[in-house]
């Protein structure tokens, strides 16, 4: 099968590699149909994730039909079309009975294994361990152009931004970096009844697309004094919560500075070089920091509201790709603003 193989830092190919096939006998094999681009395959690219080493298959994000599976698969057949998700979880061990499947104890202490610790998605086809307490099986009404990107985007911004932010009725809420992952963010704070929320970013184009996605307020840090702006919008307190959606030391110091007193910093972003943490000026104002890798856990949450029309997944798909074309899917999604891209979907 052909299949996105990591060969280094900065290099990668469109490559035949060894077919996908079932090893475990709660394994199933996965034709997939739909997958697409992280920001995460982006650091992996750089260099930022040393767990990744050349000759894997790239990608974590999959909708797909299943051809094969285990022994040991009861509740899941050859035919149905499934959504795979970042996250594998044995549904059995500590951390997956404490719903934090991120960290499953069984695929071995991380539960994102897909493209970093066993092959991807980012291929004709893709074994999935622990299928029948991985894999959600898709309802007729939700396409596989909806259903990718509840792989891993929108939990990502929904579990680690807004439910570790414990965002409250009435919040102001700042995401700093309006990506893909804070637009999500930004998508699913109107779950909680946020009140204002504040995107923040150099991008006019993105600020722009926030306010289809529920923004109140936009803020290019690149032309205005992003603290100044949000102390003028919150009567001179502050936010309530900041999300920080980049992974840079720079976005993350600037959170610091816009939370009022009790308020939260919700770290989303994957970050690759050390961040100052000025606790001699956090600590004095009841400031809570909070971190995370996506469990998957509200999935099923985010699948039926899509089904019922209360969140437009779709929207997050702008230029679309084939399988043969990931390399090219791979150039446009590197250089977003170029091509004002968010994210892309790639087909069979």
């Amino acid at each position: 099968m052909k299949a996105l193989v990591f060969q280094g830092p900065g290099s990668m190919s469109w490559t035949d590699v060894p077919d996908a096939q079932l090893i475990d006998p709660t394994d199933v094999v996965v034709r997939v149909d739909t997958t697409t681009i992280c920001g995460t395959d982006l650091h992996i690219l750089k260099g930022d994730v040393s767990a990744v080493t050349p000759g894997r298959v790239l990608g974590h994000e999959a909708v797909g039909t299943i051809t094969d599976v285990g022994t040991a698969v009861t509740s899941l057949e050859v035919g149905d079309r499934v959504l795979v998700p970042a996250i594998t979880s044995c549904g059995k061990c500590a951390p997956c009975k404490t719903a934090m499947p991120s960290h499953c104890a069984s695929v071995g202490g991380i539960g994102w294994i897909f493209g970093h610790l066993i092959d991807g998605t980012q291929a004709e086809y893709v074994r999935v361990p622990y299928a029948e307490t991985s894999v959600h099986v898709l309802p007729k009404g939700v396409t596989n152009e909806q259903a990718i990107f509840l792989a891993d985007i929108l939990p990502t911004g929904f579990e680690i931004g807004v439910q570790n932010a414990h965002i409250k009725p009435g919040d102001t809420v700042v995401v700093v970096g309006v990506g893909p992952v804070g637009l999500s963010a930004i998508r699913t704070s109107g779950l909680y009844s946020a009140a204002t929320v504040i995107a923040v970013d150099l991008s006019e184009a993105r600020l722009k697309r926030s306010l289809d996605f529920g923004a109140d307020e936009t803020i290019n840090s690149g032309r205005e004094d992003v603290r100044e702006r949000v102390l003028e919008l919150t009567n001179g307190q502050g936010a309530n919560v900041a999300i920080e959606a980049v992974g840079i030391p720079a976005t993350f110091e600037l959170c610091t500075t816009l939370v009022r007193p009790g308020g939260h910093i919700a770290n989303v972003g994957v970050h690759g070089k050390p961040v100052n943490l000025h606790l001699e000026d956090l600590w004095i104002n009841n400031i809570t920091i909070t971190t995370g890798l996506v469990n998957g856990t509200t999935i099923a949450t985010l699948l039926d509201l899509v089904a019922h029309g209360k969140i437009d997944a779709g929207a997050f798909g702008t230029h679309s790709f084939g399988l043969d074309q990931m390399i090219e899917a791979y150039d446009v999604f590197a250089h977003a603003d170029s091509h004002d891209a968010l994210k892309v979907t790639i087909s069979r």
